[in-house]
């Protein structure tokens, strides 16, 4: 499993200690030296029924300096933004075959983890 997060990132530290409990082995990437691949964002998108809007960090600053919100986006697009700039990947950013998820909430993740 690999677990892409911001250290200073509250939601992500929640998301790593949920996973600590549980006993689950992981990968730590901190997210905005190294972001998700090309292909594991289009295997995300995919997992999202085609939809890529879940996993952008829309309350970061870089979503809103380069004014994403207002980009005609399509996939491509959307995979080379966030491919290339970790800030606006929304976190934490699990990699985990039908366990794949972005975001955390406990409850949720209760259920596949």
């Amino acid at each position: 499993m690999k677990l892409y997060i911001y250290k200073n990132c509250g939601t992500c530290r929640k998301a790593k200690a949920f996973l600590i409990r549980k006993g689950i082995d992981f990968e730590e990437i901190p997210i905005r030296e190294i972001p998700p691949s090309k292909d594991e964002l289009l295997m995300m998108i995919q997992k999202y029924e085609g939809n890529w809007k879940p996993l952008f960090n829309t309350s970061g600053m870089d979503y809103r300096a380069l004014k994403v919100k207002d980009m005609e986006l399509n996939k491509d697009l959307a995979v080379d933004l966030l491919g290339s700039n970790g800030n606006l990947v929304k976190r934490p950013f699990v990699v985990d075959g039908d366990r794949s998820r972005v975001g955390f909430n406990e409850k949720d993740w209760s259920l596949i983890f």
